[in-house]
């Protein structure tokens, strides 16, 4: 997996997804009692937001799930106040940013800054709600999920979805302004939506893998590990959290890790209804 270090790997970046493959779960759920007690969400919404945590641990999310998350931000976020959201973030962050982080990721992104790699972190959650974790990680880089903003409120437009081929687009347009060489450079997913991603970079790698990204891994010769053991990330970080939050993070992204969430707990009472499910 790992070539001799070189000059070159001053120009390698090592791309990381985050939910299921730095942490084990979502780091959006954990924002549901916050935005209930504050009344952007209802009892429901909450009491689904376990029920999302344990399909996404489960059966992990598959373009159909992600496409109805894209629809649903739409229609959740529309109208909220970036400033009361953005102060939701700012007060909880701090005591809900409680996930699971696997101590093998952290490990593997201390390997790679070791040898000059940087590291991004990538994913489909707000970019405010990533920034800190990856902060706390050492990654020079996070790319997110962006909303669009008008008159200081969400307009239920999404000026960047971070997914599928979003990701795989945006590590390009991070290494063309970074100088960073795609084909030495190394990515790292659970998921068979983040299969652009890992098809970019010259050396993939499949973290706890979901059955069809295993599957395509195991054909193509790439390397399969499975994490184990995760610890609170909380006990990892402490009190650096505090010295990381967005506090000068721009509001226009300060809703989108919390729409995601509600998004999260919300997508499968549509999922239930389809033929699909319905099915089973």
């Amino acid at each position: 997996m790992w070539d001799n270090p070189t000059d070159r790997d001053r120009a390698v970046a090592a791309f990381f997804d985050l939910d299921k493959t730095i942490i084990a779960g979502s780091s959006t759920l954990a924002f549901s009692g916050p935005m209930r007690a504050r009344g952007l969400i209802g009892r429901r919404a909450l009491l689904r937001s376990g029920y999302a945590q344990m399909l996404l641990m489960v059966s992990g999310a598959d373009a159909r799930f992600m496409e109805l998350m894209r629809k649903r931000i739409s229609a959740l976020c529309t109208g909220w106040e970036v400033a009361e959201v953005h102060s939701v973030i700012q007060e909880a962050l701090p005591e809900v940013i409680t996930p699971l982080i696997y101590p093998e990721a952290a490990a593997l992104i201390d390997k790679h800054r070791a040898r000059g790699h940087h590291v991004a972190v990538v994913s489909a959650s707000g970019e405010e709600l990533v920034s800190p974790v990856a902060a706390a990680l050492g990654a020079e880089h996070c790319l997110g999920t962006q909303m669009a903003v008008l008159d200081g409120r969400y307009t239920g437009e999404i000026d960047f979805y971070c997914f599928g081929m979003g990701k795989a687009t945006a590590a390009r347009r991070l290494a063309a302004e970074h100088g960073y060489q795609m084909n030495t450079s190394y990515a790292y997913s659970d998921s068979i939506t983040d299969l652009p991603l890992l098809e970019a970079v010259g050396h993939p790698c499949a973290v706890n893998p979901d059955r069809e990204l295993r599957e395509i891994a195991t054909q193509r010769g790439w390397p399969v590990l499975d994490f184990v053991a995760p610890i609170p990330l909380r006990a990892r970080i402490g009190a650096r959290i505090y010295a990381l939050l967005p506090t000068s993070t721009p509001a226009v992204w300060s809703a989108s890790g919390l729409i995601t969430m509600v998004l999260m707990s919300l997508v499968w009472r549509g999922l239930r209804r389809s033929p699909r499910h319905a099915r089973r």
